[in-house]
């Protein structure tokens, strides 16, 4: 039955190849499924309009409302962790296994919550997904809460919570990216992932910052876990405004539907390149585990500091994604990864050797820009490419390679650190970055020959 439905490859276009089948394929019409309050084609807008076509879909702002209230919420959450855990303890290997604690229930649960994302209703997996972080944000409250009374100093409640965080994450991460295409058409969805991006960075801006500052005027984080379990209940209300077109869901369950994912990313190679590629660069890389470490012991700035530590990526993920919704990535795509992900080791270098706070600001500022590239390329290629009816174990194998190099490379950041030191560490991870950048572009000539993302259709 291939004919009765229309499934969307992305084609990786070489520079060699002409532009005259793209050109026509541009022009073929697509079916709207999801409300819009403008129907004209991004091609026919005035470039500001196009660059804002994304907001002309009520579910969209629904969605994109939920999400920066729980980004803002769970940003808190993670300063006030990880402040709260380094006052205790004084160790970075604590602060590497937090995320270890969040890494593991993922990789366990990889498979059940990518078919989860696709068998069921994800509107309703995503509000009982929020219901879980608002859970875990009461858990941690009323944790502080209990052993402020009793006067007692422990790690081990706060390492609870945050693995049932993990298992709440390892549901959430391939749900709300997996509906991200039932909310705009496939023509408008790079729009949207660059203002997806831009939230979510705006979002990351402001929680640490918000996060670090309550802390610091209230002297401890319970009102920090107050402000994230509010965060958390509005974006439930917030999703339950959302209206979707639910397309059929498989019913049937076998180790073929469950494992299509991890098999479809293997036989596309440019697919796995992209995603492995940002996997071993972060892994390596990532330093925000340590952040803790530096605004005490290096920089000596405070849970304020810490703030704003964790908000300087967001500030230039933020304004990359913003110019990336008003100029496209359109051409030698391959390249400017591996170039963007080489420039993130180097920076990332520039921040660990740093004494200075404005020097270590403007580091992680452009640690955030170039990131940002690798995330624009890899949410486009990846949602665009895969079939609705799979993209939820499609991205819940892709979330594992992202939970690996975030949670996971926060555990190696702060096991290097315990052993060679805060600083050595973080140069390390740098350098290591940087040779896993020419080793990528060696070991996948697809991933850097490619071009420009086309949209291709079969029957």
């Amino acid at each position: 039955m291939q004919s009765a439905r229309r499934e969307w490859g992305v084609r990786v276009a070489t520079a060699e190849e002409g532009r005259s089948e793209a050109e026509s394929k541009a022009t073929a019409p697509v079916k709207a499924s999801v409300p819009v309050k403008a129907s004209a084609p991004a091609s026919t807008l005035a470039p500001v309009a196009a660059g804002r076509v994304a907001f002309t879909y009520p579910a969209f702002l629904w969605y994109e409302t939920a999400r920066i209230f729980t980004v803002v919420g769970t940003e808190m959450q993670s300063v006030a962790v990880g402040w709260q855990i380094y006052a205790i303890t004084h160790r970075t290997l604590d602060l590497g296994l937090v995320g270890l604690a969040q890494f593991v229930p993922g990789i366990l649960l990889f498979l059940v919550s990518g078919h989860a994302a696709d068998r069921y209703d994800r509107k309703k997996l995503l509000i009982a997904c929020y219901a879980g972080f608002a859970t875990c944000s009461a858990l941690l409250l009323l944790e502080t809460l209990y052993q402020g009374w009793n006067h007692t100093r422990s790690i081990a409640p706060i390492y609870a919570v945050v693995v049932l965080l993990g298992v709440v994450r390892s549901f959430n991460g391939p749900v709300s990216r997996a509906i991200l295409p039932q909310l705009v058409r496939e023509e408008h969805f790079q729009n949207a992932v660059a203002w997806h991006s831009t939230a979510f960075q705006g979002a990351t801006i402001l929680g640490p910052s918000l996060g670090g500052l309550i802390y610091a005027i209230a002297k401890g984080p319970g009102p920090v876990y107050a402000g994230s379990l509010a965060s958390a209940c509005i974006a439930i209300i917030a999703t339950t405004q959302m209206k979707t077109v639910t397309p059929p869901r498989p019913r049937g369950i076998s180790a073929k539907t469950v494992l299509a994912g991890m098999h479809y990313i293997w036989n596309h190679k440019v697919v796995l390149g992209t995603i492995s590629l940002d996997l071993f660069a972060v892994l390596l890389g990532g330093a925000v585990a340590l952040l803790p470490a530096y605004a005490q012991d290096i920089l000596k700035i405070g849970p304020q500091g810490l703030g704003l530590l964790r908000a300087a990526p967001a500030i230039g993920a933020g304004a990359t994604a913003i110019l990336i919704a008003f100029r496209p990535l359109r051409k030698r795509v391959g390249w400017t990864m591996l170039t963007c992900v080489a420039l993130f080791g180097v920076f990332t270098i520039v921040f660990g050797i740093s004494r200075n706070m404005y020097v270590s600001l403007a580091a992680l500022i452009l640690v955030g820009a170039v990131d940002m590239v690798s995330v624009v390329i890899r949410a486009t290629l990846v949602q665009v490419a895969t079939p609705d009816e799979m993209r939820g174990r499609v991205n819940a194998v892709d979330m594992i390679f992202i939970g690996a190099s975030n949670e996971l490379g926060q555990f190696e950041s702060g096991f290097t650190a315990q052993i060679f030191g805060t600083v050595p560490a973080v140069v390390i991870g740098g350098i290591g970055t940087l040779v896993v950048t020419v080793l990528w572009a060696a070991m996948f000539p697809q991933l850097r020959n490619a071009d420009e993302l086309v949209a291709s259709s079969k029957s």
